[in-house]
């Protein structure tokens, strides 16, 4: 469903400060995978993100999602591609100050033009579906960091989407509370089928998803199922 072909991201084009952040990436990720990209701070990761997320396009290569090219796209089609068929996870959650939890899920589907009766019903739905069924009507200062990132993974299902991208979704959360969270992404992807790339430093969150690729120097050296015998020496001294 998600491929991408020799993508070479580059930035400060044509000076002297020219620098290449992704040099000839390749990777394809099929419908239902759980996939955890980890690398050491300047491998990359937040670049190759910011192009799965359709947020940046690359210098050179393709990047195909569901077989439209997102690398030939304008800015609206884009702005469409964000909205309906990518759901983003963010760290310190995003979620907009004084206004409910169920406002907040709802946002997503107002701006995708959906009726204001049928988006009230999918936002408590996926309300309930996040275990925040009793805190609909909490703004974000009355939640705990782990309640934001509940709603914030609902508003994030809001359009339906293929694929979740989760972008470090429990570094503001402590460990307990970040498994907690990476046990509603295993559901998310068990139950919803929902495809899952898991942008994170955590060797041990990625431990338990299906896929682990690794970033190094804005190369992909690692691509491997978790239960392989695996060595993450290097990726600790990095």
């Amino acid at each position: 469903m998600l491929e991408l072909k020799r993508i070479i991201k580059k930035f400060y084009i044509g000076t002297e400060n020219e620098l290449t952040i992704l040099k000839d990436i390749s990777l394809t990720v099929r419908s239902g995978e759980f996939v955890s990209i980890i690398g050491p701070s300047g491998s990359g990761k937040s670049t190759f993100m910011n192009m799965i997320g359709a947020l940046d396009k690359p210098t050179s290569g393709q990047y195909l999602l569901n077989k439209k090219p997102v690398h030939k796209m304008n800015d609206d089609e884009l702005s469409k591609i964000r909205n309906k068929e990518i759901g983003f996870v963010f760290q310190n959650f995003n979620l907009i100050p004084k206004t409910n939890a169920i406002r907040n899920v709802e946002l997503p589907m107002m701006y995708a033009g959906i009726s204001p009766g049928k988006r009230t019903k999918r936002a408590k739905e996926l309300l309930e579906l996040v275990g925040m069924g009793d805190r609909m009507k909490h703004q974000p200062s009355e939640l705990s960091g782990g309640q934001k990132q509940r709603v914030a993974i609902a508003r994030a299902l809001a359009n339906n989407p293929e694929i979740i991208l989760a972008d470090e979704p429990t570094g503001a959360l402590d460990s307990k509370t970040g498994n907690m969270i990476m046990e509603l992404f295993l559901k998310i992807n068990a139950k919803e089928k929902r495809t899952i790339i898991l942008i994170t430093h955590s060797e041990e969150l990625a431990l338990r998803t299906s896929r682990i690729v690794t970033l190094s120097d804005g190369r992909i050296v690692s691509d491997v199922l978790p239960r392989q015998p695996q060595n993450f020496a290097n990726f600790k001294r990095m």
